[in-house]
Order: structure tokens, then sequence, then C-alpha cells
């Protein structure tokens, strides 16, 4: 039987992802923003630890 399955987490033949902070983004706050083509976008951190992206 031959294994077929393809791991999600890793996708084949890619370099890894760069990794970031969360925490270093918003220099120990809670919110920074993030620009992507000429759109600036904000990231907050949660009370509970999560993360928001938001146009």
């Amino acid at each position: 039987m031959i294994d077929r399955t393809i791991s999600r987490s890793e996708p084949r033949d890619t370099a890894p992802l760069p990794t970031h902070d969360a925490a270093a983004l918003t220099e120990g706050g809670n919110q920074a923003q993030i620009l992507l083509d000429g759109l600036v976008y904000t990231l907050r951190i949660t009370r509970a630890g999560k993360l928001i992206l938001t146009k």
C-alpha cells in the first residue's frame, strides 16, 4: 500500500516561513500597524492572548 498523505503543516519544496514575535511587533503593547500594498492593517493581541488582524 502506498501512503499518499500530505502534511498540511509543512508544504513540500518550500523554504521555512519567517517567524515574528507578536510582542516584538507591538513593542510590548497590544497593537501594531502593518502596511501591505499601501493599506494599513491593525494587529491586536487580545486579553485572551489571541491575535486579530483588521483593515
